[in-house]
């Protein structure tokens, strides 16, 4: 379950640039720089506030808005089609968490896979897959109770864990195999 942050405050100074105007164009003082950060980008309007604002594109004042989308984390779904080339074929540990709309602790544990996605960027991929509109694979690997997670090497399942555990639960048996 994922937050959206609306809004950021935070105190003018003087590391903010202020729009010029036609009189200080004249007498400019130097900018000052801000330190680089990628996939953000400062936005000024004509109005001026005491706060910046985070994607918020209703209020007046500077704006900052994130365009790093394909740097986010994102737990991937995987159907049946997808399931050899995503899973089977990985050139890494991957982990999948079996899971239904309908199931409450399916909705419970996914903010816990999705904070072991963050963690263990580079080393292991997660991907989802619904047993309601993939049921082939969730059959082939006898699926009886969601949520179900699944850790694939090389090809091979080498570990599953059944419900809704802590994620030091699911921490600790990926730890074995990376």
């Amino acid at each position: 379950m994922a937050t959206v942050l609306e809004s950021l405050t935070v105190p003018r100074s003087s590391a903010f640039p202020t729009k010029p105007s036609i009189s200080s164009s004249i007498h400019r003082t130097p900018a000052v720089r801000l330190p680089a950060a990628k996939g953000l980008k400062l936005s000024f309007t004509a109005a001026s506030t005491r706060s910046v604002q985070l994607v918020n594109r209703s209020r007046s004042g500077a704006r900052i808005v994130c365009e790093a989308q394909d740097t986010a984390v994102e737990v991937l779904p995987v159907t049946d089609n997808t399931w050899k080339s995503v899973v089977l074929e990985s050139d890494s540990a991957v982990l999948v968490e079996f899971w239904a709309p309908w199931c409450g602790p399916c909705r419970m544990i996914h903010p816990v896979i999705d904070a072991i996605a963050r963690e263990y960027v580079g080393k292991l991929k997660c991907y989802k897959l619904n047993t309601d509109e993939s049921p082939a694979v969730a059959t082939q690997y006898g699926i009886r109770s969601i949520p179900t997670i699944m850790i694939f090497k090389d090809g091979e399942k080498k570990d599953s864990i059944i419900g809704a555990v802590p994620q030091a639960t699911l921490t600790a048996s990926i730890d074995k195999f990376l």
